[in-house]
């Protein structure tokens, strides 16, 4: 008879462990999930139902609005699985979608800011 722990050759490695986490999913439907989508932990509610490492990681980390490319970096998982996980908390209720942050240019700012950047140089 095997156990949980005879699923997993340490040979695999990491990738093949994904896999399996993530049921062989490589993308996700949510077409709201870019880079710069920031999730953020809900907080309230009942305990997570997915108690994978991956899957706690990314909740604990989204306690503070995160964008899905810093959850990947930080969690080291490849963008793709990411989302898959993250699409998978927001499925269960845990996590919510925020917008990207809005970003206004203002140039009379930009222009001053490298002035600034320029003289600090020529300083130095």
């Amino acid at each position: 008879m095997y156990g949980p722990e005879d699923h997993w050759d340490e040979d695999d490695g990491p990738i093949v462990r994904l896999f399996a986490v993530t049921r062989g999913r490589g993308r996700t439907g949510r077409r709201e999930l870019t880079l710069d989508t920031r999730v953020v932990d809900r907080g309230a509610g009942p305990a997570p139902q997915r108690t994978e490492p991956e899957y706690v990681d990314i909740i604990r980390l989204c306690r503070t609005a995160q964008s899905v490319a810093e959850i990947s970096a930080q969690v080291q998982l490849p963008l793709a699985m990411a989302k898959v996980l993250v699409a998978d908390l927001i499925d269960d209720g845990r996590l919510e979608v925020r917008p990207p942050f809005e970003t206004t240019i203002d140039p009379a700012r930009d222009i001053g800011l490298l002035h600034s950047i320029a003289r600090s140089l020529r300083e130095a």
